[in-house]
């Protein structure tokens, strides 16, 4: 990942030499499921992707926000 935008924590994820995914929050990019990093692994073995899968992975980025999200919230709510 490049990163692109310190301040915000984002960057440029390049799956080729044309086609990249910008804006990426770096939380998603680093987001670890058991030992898996989804974000990373989606994109390993693949060197271009249709517009079909170019949707899919902004979702994708997406619901593992909104997981980081809930699981910061029930941290707060276990330590109180």
């Amino acid at each position: 990942m490049e990163i692109t935008d310190e301040e915000k924590q984002l960057g440029r994820i390049w799956i080729n030499n044309k086609q990249y995914f910008d804006n990426i929050p770096l939380t998603a990019w680093e987001f670890y499921i058991g030992g898996y990093q989804p974000a990373q692994k989606y994109l390993k073995d693949r060197t271009s992707l249709d517009r079909k899968s170019l949707k899919h992975y902004n979702k994708f980025i997406d619901a593992l926000l909104q997981t980081d999200e809930v699981m910061n919230q029930l941290k707060e709510l276990n330590s109180n």
